[in-house]
């Protein structure tokens, strides 16, 4: 069995490796880029689409907002993108937006932003994957039952490829994120050169009409409308903060690779965004929240969803659903959008390693696997994604609404904390030119500070009564969650101090060996007690119908120890040993107690349910009851003896070498 396990552990992750090849792993530019910028640069095959699906709610007489928003949008992502890239720079270490908080507003301020791109980062594995099964569905319609399944089965693909290492996911995805890029980017140019040659593109529903929600919306409500859908829209900046926190995963010089790569992800953002909008608002694109809503729609409102807007911006640029560009466009599309979740897998590990690190989180997440990548954070990260895509039935249009409050928290409280750090830096700076450079880059982050803070609040506003409160009830029960550990941490830190009675000799050593009857297991056991020379030895059963043969066989033997029998009217086996230990140590209090247990080791799994059910239970009790050691005395079955020490085969080369192995001796067991 265990062979077995170790044998798919190895084909699913490959070989493991060494420390110090850990620093193989780091990434270039080229593979940095489809690691950490496919969440933004994948977020324009929807951002698009959830400005429309807000607008549709008032029918078509508020579309004409679309390029208004889409604007303000990428005003936007060109603010946040600039500000992120004094962030790397800034702070090289990896802790991103928690760093900054934390360093410059203090720890409450740096566990807010952990708390929200924890959720953040979950809530992204949830939508790109769901998103990515609906451009799948979009193509294949009669997918559409299988929703669910479909998407929990990618984000297993994705889990496994991540525990693989951060390296050779980048190698498997770089091909996908790229030719997404150059998909959209020529269906963008083909588009515009068609309404240039005048041949603009018409999209499959442009006929189509759709039944208002809201109609005759003005004032303030009118405002409040195009907020909502900006707050929509706003689902393109996702991810952005990813490479902030992976600056140690880039190869020197770290930060000036990471801006780069950064730069490069939002300028390639914002132009396939750009485009997308341009050529929806071309093609006359229609597209509603319930497929009922279209009027004129020509399937079964109540069974065939509606195609996605890059699905019908291709299908009206390329000619049709059947033609080769088409295809293209939605097979790259749900290849990015299913690898946009790869974001997440860097960025959460990492930052719950950090956490970790800080003792906010449990240490375990702080460890790295076989292949060098935080194992235990990718597996926490896609258990929680699947859970939400089975509660909301892999629902882009009810996930996106708990999307990007979390992220917006972050981008917010990390520029406020970096014109902290220009401030600090500003009165400490003599050079009048460094001075001003300082107050630009302070500027950069102020302007961006006071955006992200505005959307932050629109973003609360309107999607609180859609979703967005399970948001708000997640980030304070994360913070507290993280305070409560690092109190946890903080207090066994401090009962651990060495002080001046940590190095005091006990007054003695009182030995116990637990015998139920007498054999190897018991013997060894008692040479090895016997070996440690206590001050006290004894050899300890507790009475049962076998007391009398086994003090016979005691006797027979002239053991060297004599043997007590403990009384248990009860046929209890547990509490008299923890009793008679109790008494000792109440009248011995500077006594310690060894408590010697012989144990069987076992080498197949069903073995466990035959062997050492009272010893585990023993321990489990002793464990507890201060001043007393346990001491296991392991004995090997034949079973596990034969796993452990397999006999030697010869490698390659040694007969020829005269250099045959000898067998392992099978003497393990003698004491």
């Amino acid at each position: 069995m265990s062979k077995a396990v170790h044998a798919a552990r190895r084909l699913i992750l490959g070989r493991a490796l060494r420390s110090e090849h850990l620093g193989d792993q780091l990434l270039s530019k080229r593979l940095a880029l489809p690691i950490f910028a496919s969440d933004p640069l994948s977020s324009v095959a929807y951002a698009t689409q959830e400005i429309l699906l807000v607008l549709s709610l008032g029918g078509l007489a508020y579309l004409y907002l679309t390029p208004y928003l889409g604007a303000a949008v990428v005003v936007l992502l060109a603010v946040v993108v600039l500000s992120y890239r004094q962030v790397v720079f800034a702070y090289p270490s990896g802790g991103g937006s928690y760093e900054v908080a934390n360093r410059n507003l203090g720890p409450s301020a740096g566990l807010t932003v952990a708390a929200a791109l924890l959720v953040d980062y979950v809530m992204t594995v949830a939508v790109s994957v769901a998103a990515g099964v609906d451009n799948l569905i979009s193509a294949f319609p009669s997918l559409n039952a299988y929703r669910v399944a479909i998407a929990v089965g990618f984000v297993v693909l994705l889990t496994a490829m991540n525990l693989r290492g951060v390296r050779e996911s980048g190698k498997t995805f770089a091909v996908p994120t790229y030719g997404f890029i150059a998909g959209v980017l020529v269906l963008i140019v083909t588009g515009l050169i068609r309404v240039l040659l005048g041949d603009a593109p018409v999209a499959e529903s442009a006929a189509y009409s759709i039944t208002p929600e809201h109609s005759g919306i003005t004032g303030l409500a009118l405002v409040f409308f195009a907020l909502r859908a900006f707050s929509s829209g706003c689902t393109a900046l996702t991810g952005v903060e990813a490479i902030s926190n992976g600056v140690p995963a880039f190869r020197k010089p770290k930060s000036v690779n990471a801006a780069k790569t950064l730069v490069a992800m939002g300028a390639t953002a914002i132009v396939m965004f750009a485009g997308i909008t341009a050529l929806a608002i071309i093609s006359k694109v229609r597209i509603a929240e319930h497929t009922c809503d279209l009027v004129g729609f020509t399937g079964n409102c109540q069974t065939d969803p509606q195609r996605t807007v890059i699905a019908q911006i291709a299908a009206a640029v390329f000619g049709g659903t059947t033609n080769v560009g088409f295809f293209y466009i939605q097979a790259a599309t749900v290849l990015i959008l299913i690898l946009a979740a790869n974001t997440a897998y860097n960025g959460f590990p990492l930052l719950a390693s950090i956490l970790a690190r800080d003792r906010y989180l449990p240490r375990q997440l702080n460890t790295r696997g076989d292949r060098l990548a935080f194992s235990n954070g990718i597996v926490l990260l896609a258990l929680a994604a699947g859970l939400l895509i089975v509660i909301f039935d892999a629902s882009v249009t009810h996930l996106i609404q708990l999307y990007i409050l979390g992220v917006f928290t972050s981008f917010t409280l990390s520029q406020a904390g970096m014109v902290r750090h220009w401030n600090r830096l500003l009165r400490a700076e003599p050079d009048r030119a460094e001075r001003h450079r300082i107050r630009l880059r302070r500027t950069v982050n102020g302007i961006g500070c006071a955006l992200t803070g505005l959307v932050l609040i629109i973003v609360t506003a309107t999607k609180f009564t859609q979703g967005a409160y399970l948001v708000v009830i997640a980030m304070p029960i994360l913070f507290v969650m993280m305070k409560a550990i690092r109190r946890h941490y903080d207090r066994v830190a401090a009962a651990l101090v060495l002080d001046e009675d940590s190095f005091d000799l006990p007054s003695r050593v009182h030995a116990i060996v637990l015998i139920s009857q007498l054999h190897k297991p018991a013997a060894r056991a008692l040479a090895y007690a016997r070996a440690t020379q206590p001050s006290i030895l004894e050899a300890v059963t507790v009475q049962s119908d076998d007391t009398p043969r086994l003090q016979r066989e005691w006797d027979k033997q002239s053991m060297p120890v004599p043997l007590k029998v403990l009384a248990s009217p009860y046929r209890e086996v547990t509490r008299p040993i923890i009793n008679y230990v109790k008494n000792i140590r109440r009248d011995n209090p500077r006594e310690v107690i060894t408590i010697y247990i012989p144990e069987y080791v076992v080498g197949h799994w069903w073995e466990h349910l035959l062997h050492n059910q009272s010893a585990l239970r023993l321990k489990g009790r002793l464990l507890y009851t201060p001043g007393v050691m346990v001491t296991s005395v392991p004995w090997l079955l034949d079973s596990a003896e034969h796993i452990t020490y397999p006999t030697a085969r010869p490698a390659p080369g040694d007969i020829r070498r005269g250099t045959i192995p000898a067998k392992t001796p099978a003497a393990n067991n003698r004491p």
